[in-house]
């Protein structure tokens, strides 16, 4: 997971500082490039596919699935951290930081923790599909994240992953604790940290946006 996070920052900084910012911006409509959503979606398709294969696949295939995903993540989050370098280039370590103690907080509480938060799992699904209906929606109206409405999608966001890092912690200790073959328990860490690289970087970019709010 902390490899991924890795590759994603080192994506993201090859991208502005190597001009890759001119291929994801349709300088002609204001909007973002054709590049940008295949690459966008295209990194969806792969998550939810490593996630449904994820016990059919060898381990190792499984990872370089989770490597390429953290990369393309790396690339599509650039306009957003270049716009944070531009207007407050210390909002993207805050952000990281604050992430980063959120991530460790939840995840500890999670793997401690003798409360069954399996009743969490309904609640954060349709609040995860929720911010990405509302995500979509932004390509089309961007400015209905302005204001007040933006701020609060943003504190939703950071709320939903930080309760999805708790709840997943919980569900890995538990399948690891009932898995015995190594191989499946290989297989499972790779879809735990995938798991857990999207509830990190998803905070870690709902709080950059926050910070960087008018």
């Amino acid at each position: 997971m902390f490899g991924a996070v890795g590759l994603t920052a080192v994506a993201a900084y090859l991208t502005i500082w190597g001009g890759g910012l001119q291929y994801l911006f349709n300088f002609n409509t204001g909007g973002m490039s054709g590049l940008y959503y295949v690459l966008l979606f295209g990194g969806l398709a792969i998550s939810i596919w490593a996630q449904v294969r994820v016990f059919s696949m060898k381990p190792v295939s499984a990872a370089m699935l989770l490597a390429l995903y953290a990369v393309l993540i790396g690339v599509t989050m650039t306009p957003l951290v270049a716009v944070a370098l531009s207007v407050n280039p210390g909002s993207i370590l805050m952000a990281f930081i604050v992430a980063a103690i959120m991530f460790a907080c939840m995840a500890l509480f999670g793997y401690k923790t003798v409360k069954d938060l399996s009743f969490l799992g309904i609640f954060l699904f349709m609040g995860m599909i929720g911010l990405i209906l509302i995500g979509i929606l932004s390509f089309i109206w961007p400015a209905m994240l302005g204001g007040t409405f933006g701020t609060i999608v943003c504190f939703v966001g950071v709320l939903v992953f930080a309760l999805f890092t708790a709840y997943d912690m919980q569900n890995l200790k538990r399948a690891y604790a009932v898995i015995g073959d190594e191989y499946q328990k290989n297989q499972l860490a790779v879809l735990g940290a995938l798991h857990l690289y999207i509830s990190f970087i998803a905070m870690f970019q709902y709080l950059l946006s926050l910070f960087n709010r008018e």
